[in-house]
């Protein structure tokens, strides 16, 4: 038997929980939402990463959709609002591949009805308005982690890819972990600074998630995990998704995206643009000078060595997929998860580790925010603190 069969076998068994895909973003972009012109029911492989027989294909059993919008957008919040309205129409449009998923619990159901458990994270703290009530809104419309920012600061707390402002979480951040630990609502640290990082950890009273970064000892980029992070997670019970996205986990990638990204701003496209016309102007530039090719292998090496720093109790994955106009070869589209499964048995990852990396972990460590919240529930009531009264 293959390696290749015995991933798919395991798959059956143990799907993918994915911690990031943004579908969501890319049927606004693309179509305004409209779910007739990309009827993911039917290959969509010209268009999107992401299609129901694709993701059956690879083996996927839960999703976590972002309902990302950019931080530049001046209504962060009804857009937000139209994102988990697109992931609720998905739901309903699919109901035989699709299952919503609020709970470990209902991702475990979804697993035994044959169906993909569908969740929400939030991506980046813009979302919230510097208000807690929005917080606990989006906690009500079923989002269950909060990416604390994307890639600018926010008020209270520090990205990975802005210049630092706060150093790390303000009081106001600190607050937000907390309430978010009081909801059940994922703590992610994605995107973040290292500050950001460290203070989330001193103030998170469940594990937290890294919902799609890989390892900054591998690849030396800020958006990924330093080993001392690492550590701590592993010892909060947390769990870190590795990324597939070649900018994050090809060294010789890292120089590459700096030049493709200045190009596109020189051409009045913002760098994350997949527009048609973007995308026109990163294949010219590509042309003029060719991108390194990030691999399947490529990815196994970030998480050998995430494996030997944090334990395989705390590893997961989050491909990115929709949300990056480039992908590793073997790992193109959604599709592509069992050739990773495949290369770390190749690499002698036993089956008992991978069905931890696929599903056991990413199920566990929501449903351990589930309990911390229950005991904070029976002690304390929601927070109406405000960014003024903490942080002036």
């Amino acid at each position: 038997m293959t390696s290749l069969t015995q991933a798919r076998e395991l798959l059956r068994e143990f799907p993918v929980v994915d911690g990031h895909n943004d579908l969501p973003w890319a049927l606004r972009q693309q179509v305004r939402y409209d779910l007739d012109a990309r009827d993911i029911a039917t290959s969509q492989s010209a268009h999107l990463h992401t299609d129901i027989p694709r993701l059956r294909e690879g083996g996927v059993g839960a999703q976590y959709w972002s309902v990302y919008v950019r931080a530049d957008l001046p209504d962060a919040v009804p857009a937000t609002l139209e994102q988990i309205d697109c992931v609720r129409q998905l739901i309903a449009r699919y109901p035989a591949d699709l299952r919503a998923a609020l709970t470990a619990a209902d991702m475990e159901d979804a697993r035994a009805e044959g169906r993909i458990a569908s969740l929400m994270g939030a991506e980046g703290g813009h979302s919230i308005a510097d208000s807690l009530g929005t917080l606990r809104g989006l906690y009500g419309l079923g989002v269950r982690y909060m990416t604390l920012t994307h890639n600018d600061n926010v008020a209270w707390a520090d990205s990975a890819t802005d210049e630092p402002v706060v150093g790390g979480l303000s009081a106001f951040g600190r607050e937000v972990v907390r309430e978010m630990n009081r909801l059940g609502m994922l703590v992610d640290l994605s995107h973040v600074a290292a500050t950001t990082m460290l203070d989330a950890l001193d103030a998170t009273s469940a594990p937290v998630i890294f919902s799609h970064s890989s390892s900054r000892a591998v690849c030396d980029h800020p958006r990924n995990i330093p080993d001392d992070v690492l550590e701590r997670l592993a010892a909060g019970g947390g769990v870190a998704m590795v990324t597939f996205v070649p900018k994050f986990v090809l060294q010789a990638a890292v120089d590459w995206t700096a030049e493709a990204d200045a190009n596109m701003r020189a051409h009045g496209f913002h760098h994350l643009d997949t527009t048609a016309e973007a995308m026109k102007v990163h294949r010219a530039f590509e042309e003029r000078t060719p991108r390194p090719i990030a691999t399947a292998s490529t990815v196994a090496d970030h998480l050998d060595h995430m494996r030997e720093v944090a334990g395989i109790d705390h590893l997961g994955i989050g491909g990115d997929y929709d949300g990056t106009a480039f992908t590793p070869d073997g790992l193109s589209d959604v599709s592509g998860y069992p050739n990773l499964i495949a290369e770390l048995l190749d690499r002698g990852w036993s089956k008992t580790d991978l069905a931890k990396l696929t599903w056991q972990n990413a199920v566990r460590v929501l449903g351990a925010a589930e309990d911390v919240a229950r005991d904070l529930q029976a002690t304390r009531g929601p927070s109406h603190a405000t960014i003024e009264s903490l942080d002036g």
